[in-house]
């Protein structure tokens, strides 16, 4: 299965932060805002990277945190302590 991986987060004060953070950091990505949630569709692949969310943050931020603001997402999630990423496995 090819084709967009997405995420979809809470317009919350974190989640709007984190959504920046994956704008800044996969030039591909479309990002779709509705009135309580952002969803973000990327070809082929979507990287949330720990360091660009404390950037945006102001603070530490552990990446399992992202579950809090996380609604949905579609891919396969591969993840360790500086990554989350979505991809289709081919």
């Amino acid at each position: 299965m090819a084709g967009n991986v997405s995420i979809t987060l809470q317009n919350t004060d974190e989640g709007r932060a984190i959504i920046n953070a994956i704008s800044a950091d996969n030039a591909d990505a479309t990002v779709n805002i509705y009135p309580s949630m952002t969803k973000i569709d990327c070809p082929d692949r979507l990287v949330v990277r720990r360091e660009s969310i404390e950037n945006q943050m102001g603070r530490s931020f552990d990446l399992q945190e992202l579950q809090l603001s996380l609604i949905s997402l579609a891919g396969n999630v591969d993840e360790d302590d500086d990554e989350f990423i979505l991809a289709w496995n081919r």
